[in-house]
């Protein structure tokens, strides 16, 4: 029997991001098809994670990381997967998979403020160059990332001699809500506020269409201050949540016109399938990867016109084209389920050990 070892040690278990989710959806369906041995390096990863077959590592920004293939070496595994890049390959005599999400860092190289010092340094270094991912990549025996357009980016800049099996990104099922939710007051941003993500356009946007702004993710301090001043400069409303709950989410999305994202470059964006899922029409930035995504589902605006996207969010106020876009995005949604996503990485897992 191939001994499977899921490298779970990347997942935040407060305030969960992006790879936590990708992470927690896989293992979740993965553990219905095969035997997996989860990584953890905490308590509250195994407690969120559930019943199942546990081994405890160091954190994954741990001096010892580089040992982690030695280790594995000697629990007998077979395949590990990484929902990262950075599980060690060092000393392998098992097949890797690792995954790149996206190639923004290469775009916008300013690393999230909640690393530690010395990591923000190295991952800021990491990125001038193509060269160090390459090695890494190379370094594994298939590589993951979660869309096509990830897909042919990571092509185009040559990344990585090994095969590229796209694991699309999901949201979990939910049971839509009656209503046409066109005449509501307030939209919902989810994400972080980085740079990139341009959450100024929206807080210049939602003014100009007299609507308000929550925004749900957990905020710095400083950040806060930053768009309080602007929106009062622009006569914004705003209110911040400063990270909600699973449920208070859904509650928000359900009471919203639609889910907002000005953002000027995504590896996927799971909050847009999310709100898809809860019926809530989307208003986004017209990305490539958003096309991908949502389709006809949303409507679409250049990222850096506050005039366009309030034109969009207007538009949603006529209730007959707010459930249009309500029913496609319910459709669009059952494209990404995590059941298919893992049906697809079992197969690449099974492939390598046949």
């Amino acid at each position: 029997m191939t001994r499977f070892f899921f490298d779970a040690r990347f997942i935040k278990t407060e305030h969960p991001d992006g790879i936590s989710r990708f992470a927690a959806g896989l293992l979740g369906e993965l553990r219905k098809l095969m035997t997996v041995t989860v990584m953890v390096s905490s308590d509250e990863q195994q407690k969120l994670l559930g019943s199942g077959e546990y081994v405890r590592f160091p954190d994954v920004t741990s001096p010892m990381e580089i040992f982690t293939a030695l280790k594995l070496n000697k629990l007998g595994a077979d395949v590990v997967f990484s929902p990262m890049q950075t599980t060690s390959s060092f000393g392998k005599k098992f097949k890797l998979i690792l995954t790149l999400h996206d190639l923004i860092y290469y775009r916008h190289r300013t690393p999230p403020k909640a690393m530690p010092a010395l990591i923000r340094v190295g991952w800021f270094l990491y990125h001038l160059s193509y060269l160090p991912q390459r090695l890494v990549l190379n370094g594994s025996d298939a590589v993951v990332t979660v869309s096509s357009t990830s897909k042919l980016q990571m092509e185009k800049a040559r990344l990585t001699k090994r095969p590229i099996t796209v694991v699309y990104n999901a949201a979990d099922a939910v049971v839509p809500r009656p209503g046409n939710r066109s005449q509501s007051n307030h939209v919902v941003y989810m994400g972080s506020f980085i740079g990139y993500k341009n959450v100024e356009t929206l807080v210049r946007g939602v003014a100009i269409a007299d609507l308000e702004l929550v925004l749900l993710s957990k905020i710095s301090p400083s950040r806060k201050a930053e768009l309080e001043s602007l929106a009062e400069h622009c006569g914004a409303r705003i209110k911040f949540a400063d990270g909600v709950s699973e449920d208070e989410y859904s509650d928000w999305l359900f009471g919203a016109r639609a889910l907002v994202s000005a953002s000027l470059d995504e590896g996927f964006g799971i909050p847009v399938v999310e709100a898809m899922a809860h019926g809530t029409p989307t208003v986004l930035s017209d990305l490539e990867i958003f096309q991908e995504v949502a389709g006809d589902a949303a409507l679409y605006f250049e990222p850096r016109d506050e005039h366009a996207l309030a034109a969009q969010l207007k538009a949603l106020g006529d209730s007959e084209l707010w459930g249009k876009k309500s029913e496609l995005g319910v459709a669009r949604a059952k494209l990404f389920s995590w059941k298919e996503s893992a049906k697809t990485l079992a197969e690449l897992v099974r492939s390598l050990t046949a």
